[in-house]
């Protein structure tokens, strides 16, 4: 009995991990959304294999409800324009060679008008296989209701077999990109304690250049999480989200630009110190410990980025603070500590000041006033499109469903508020 017992434990553990890979999420709902469109269109299309809904269904079908509905739009507006540019020219010069050519032409250029992006082929496509047939009428409409039937299905699909957020694989791949980031910095804070060869500091520069693959690894994942929020019924303050999301991405972007910088400075350094060391022994020893505090401070900046019950992003922001604040005092010494060294020796001052610049740039992007600056210009910015881009629903919202709320929260509260007292009698 225990062994089944482990054995339907290791199982559950194993489809719950599946849940979270796209590629299986993504094929169990095509197929199971082709196969149902498969069997509604055998019962409602007059064609006797209506193969049109499961490629439809199959196509639409995406990881995230927003790219489903998306998707699903597009695809029955390509489909629909293709079969009415195939009737039009089916009346007027029926199936040759430069008519098929002409309705090619004709099909994509008015995809592009349409605007259904990718599926611009689709119109196309659609336009000559319905050409292709002798009986134009039925064929066509045939097509038609056997897309919508495939659109349809796919999403109920979202509905019943609902599409996970990715927010949780969005905020790991976040977190996994500060601790590379922190693993390059400490082997960075390495070579300025001693002499470094030349080819050793180059290669560190290549992987401070190899963290820009990292970076569109990581936003190719937030873009998901961020379809997946859109629309979605299950998610509260998706806006919010995502731009504390997205924000936060960026400034570790910007700190991966500033940590490419300083490998730059410290490989040029190299070249012209070779063999001396690149700092003196206690300016070295120092900025290998405030690269080790910035390092430290980047994932808990991560950690805070991605953490979404407010007790414990309190606690990664008050960690945050303090990293910053030791690291600030460390960085005040290390600029007395190469200042001094200037004085006795000015040979490469540029480079060694260089190196200071850049970490202050670290620093100034991980504060968290400038985080909060950051988070609330991009709710203002993403509340100004939205007010251009829906001027109607925003006058309504303004000019009756607030004063309307305001009115019922006032009635509310008048109720709730106890009358004068009565006269005895």
């Amino acid at each position: 009995m225990q062994d089944v017992r482990e054995t339907w434990t290791r199982v559950t553990a194993r489809i719950v991990k599946l849940r979270q890979v796209p590629e299986a999420v993504q094929a169990v709902r095509s197929t199971a959304a082709a196969t149902i469109a498969y069997v509604v269109a055998v019962r409602l299309s007059p064609e006797p294999a209506p193969l049109t809904a499961p490629l439809t269904a199959l196509l639409v079908v995406q990881v995230t409800l927003y790219a489903t509905i998306t998707n699903s739009v597009r695809r029955v507006n390509s489909v629909v324009t293709g079969v009415v540019i195939a009737i039009g020219f089916s009346i007027l010069v029926g199936l040759t060679w430069w008519s098929l050519g002409l309705i090619i032409l004709a099909s994509l250029a008015v995809g592009h008008l349409v605007r259904v992006s990718e599926y611009v082929p689709e119109v196309a496509i659609s336009a000559m296989l319905v050409l292709g047939v002798t009986q134009v009428g039925s064929t066509a409409w045939a097509r038609v209701l056997e897309t919508v039937i495939g659109a349809v299905v796919g999403l109920l699909t979202n509905l019943f077999f609902a599409p996970p957020v990715w927010v949780g694989p969005a905020g790991q791949s976040i977190e996994d990109l500060a601790r590379r980031m922190r693993q390059l910095m400490l082997r960075v804070g390495e070579q300025a304690t001693g002499r470094v060869p030349v080819a050793l500091a180059t290669v560190r520069l290549y992987e401070a250049r190899r963290l820009d693959h990292d970076i569109v690894e990581v936003d190719a994942a937030l873009r998901q999480a961020e379809d997946s929020l859109k629309l979605n019924p299950r998610v509260r303050e998706g806006l919010l989200h995502r731009i504390v999301l997205r924000t936060g991405l960026d400034t570790l972007e910007i700190c991966t630009v500033v940590l490419r910088v300083i490998t730059r400075t410290l490989a040029d350094l190299a070249k012209e110190r070779d063999p001396e060391p690149l700092f003196e022994p206690e300016a070295g020893a120092t900025l290998e410990r405030l690269l080790s505090e910035i390092a430290d401070a980047v994932v808990s900046f991560a950690v805070l980025v991605t953490t979404d019950v407010s007790s414990n992003a309190e606690s990664a922001e008050a960690r945050l603070t303090e990293e910053l604040v030791t690291a600030g005092a460390t960085r005040d010494k290390l600029a007395q500590l190469l200042l001094e060294g200037v004085q006795r020796d000015t040979r490469q001052w540029q480079f060694q000041g260089a190196v200071l610049t850049e970490v202050n740039r670290i620093l100034d992007e991980l504060d968290t006033e400038h985080r909060t600056r950051r988070l609330l210009e991009e709710l203002d910015r993403c509340a100004g499109e939205q007010r251009e881009r829906n001027p109607l629903l925003t006058r309504f919202r303004e000019n009756v469903l607030r004063p309307g709320l305001s009115r019922l929260r006032e009635f509310i509260r008048g109720r709730d508020r106890p009358g004068p007292p009565g006269r005895p009698r």
